[in-house]
């Protein structure tokens, strides 16, 4: 194709002068990027290109923030009206009224809500909340569970075969109340609330285990969780960072008929902005009030980007989903064809991720683990690279769609793993 990175390759010498990796996120650089990480441009649509001027199918999207694809014209407009009325007020506004309530119509669990401003931001208020709210200091989760970098929680999410702790400078006593099980394994589960009976806060969850690729819940595994919060005085927390607004107008809670006690959102809500929330339960919520729960936050609420978060939200309409439910499916499908005998591919709507495997399925950790060949997915991936198609090279990681992707869009991706 005549395809160069040479302007990649220089921006990445230059930027490991003064950024760790040259890059801003260990995801983004050497760690899963040879021999330099793509530097990009910008985008448009379901489509982005780099700094060399290459166009890419985006399947990443920003990891899945970009419900809507790249600089979507509503999503632009409704940016610059807002901004012509400042940045940032730090104030009560009108605007958070209004997507608080818009986000309550659509998710079932969310009777109130609080804004945050990432993920990880939002799951650290979610962990304190369930501690404040039942005076225990125990939580349940799982292995391969990523619900942000904060202490408590990181423990045993990353990719099997590196040390259990996720990161250095934690120190022992934030993870002494941590317990780590095994995902849809509900037997594990009932056993450790048998065994620390009235000491557990919150059974945490995500509703498709994502940070893994993508691992669907088994039959009645999700239910099983709630039976087991509600038999031991726990609350069920649902971390929908990654599935929320992205499985549904209701996200996974409602795709899997889930009643969670707690729900914490990022990414999708956000549209490619910082914008994040926790919600749940208005009694539960309630602790958080005049800050008996504390949590602070100069830019939480944002109006400028709320205006954003409105029209996207209006946006995701059912015939939105269902036009992704069909763009999915095609994908999935041809995927399948192609990469029948090599691979399996396992989706959840728009989520789906390439396992290289001779297993049947992925349904946990260990299955990863023993079963994924993790360096034939990176060269997958950076052969895409090479036939315009963009996804994280990651196996732990996973693809997804948007609504600006097109049958075009499909067709190119298809046509990229068929040459390969």
């Amino acid at each position: 194709m005549g395809r160069t990175t040479a302007r990649s390759a220089e921006l990445f010498e230059r930027a490991r002068r003064t950024l760790i990796d040259g890059v801003s996120s260990p995801s983004r650089g050497p760690l899963n990027y040879h021999p330099h990480p793509l530097y990009m441009a910008g985008g448009s649509g379901g489509r982005m290109r780099d700094v060399d001027g290459n166009e890419y199918v985006d399947l990443m999207l920003a990891f899945g923030a970009l419900v809507h694809g790249h600089a979507h014209p509503r999503l632009v407009e409704a940016l610059q009206r807002a901004a012509e009325s400042g940045a940032l007020t730090a104030t009560a506004s009108e605007i958070e009224v209004v997507v608080a309530e818009r986000i309550a119509s659509m998710h079932p669990c969310a009777e109130r809500v609080r804004f945050a401003n990432t993920g990880t931001e939002a799951c650290m208020a979610a962990l304190r909340l369930v501690r404040g709210y039942t005076g225990r200091k125990k939580i349940v989760k799982f292995e391969g569970h990523y619900h942000g970098w904060a202490d408590a929680y990181s423990l045993r999410s990353n990719m099997p075969g590196g040390p259990d702790v996720d990161s250095l400078g934690i120190p022992d006593g934030a993870l002494e109340d941590t317990i780590v099980l095994p995902w849809n394994d509900a037997e594990a589960v009932e056993q450790a609330l048998d065994a620390h009976v009235g000491e557990v806060a919150a059974i945490v969850t995500e509703p498709v285990m994502a940070n893994l690729g993508v691992i669907p819940p088994a039959d009645g595994y999700l239910q099983r969780l709630r039976e087991l919060a509600d038999a031991h005085g726990a609350l069920l927390y649902v971390d929908e960072t990654v599935t929320g607004f992205r499985l549904g107008p209701g996200g996974a809670c409602a795709r899997f008929g889930i009643r969670a006690d707690v729900v914490t959102f990022g990414k999708a809500l956000g549209a490619g902005f910082p914008v994040a929330a926790l919600a749940g339960r208005a009694d539960v919520m309630e602790a958080l009030s005049e800050g008996r729960v504390l949590h602070y936050g100069t830019q939480n609420a944002n109006p400028a980007l709320l205006a954003v978060v409105d029209e996207s939200l209006q946006m995701l309409d059912d015939a939105a989903y269902v036009r992704l439910e069909q763009l999915a499916d095609r994908l999935v499908a041809g995927l399948r064809d192609a990469l029948q005998g090599e691979a399996i591919v396992q989706s959840v709507g728009p989520m789906l991720q390439v396992y290289f495997t001779d297993a049947d399925a992925i349904t946990s950790y260990r299955d990863f683990g023993a079963h994924v060949d993790r360096d034939r997915f990176n060269r997958f991936v950076h052969a895409l690279f090479e036939r315009g198609v963009y996804t994280s090279p990651s196996p732990a990681l996973h693809s997804v769609l948007c609504t600006a992707h097109t049958d075009d869009d499909i067709d190119r991706v298809l046509a990229a793993v068929a040459r390969l």
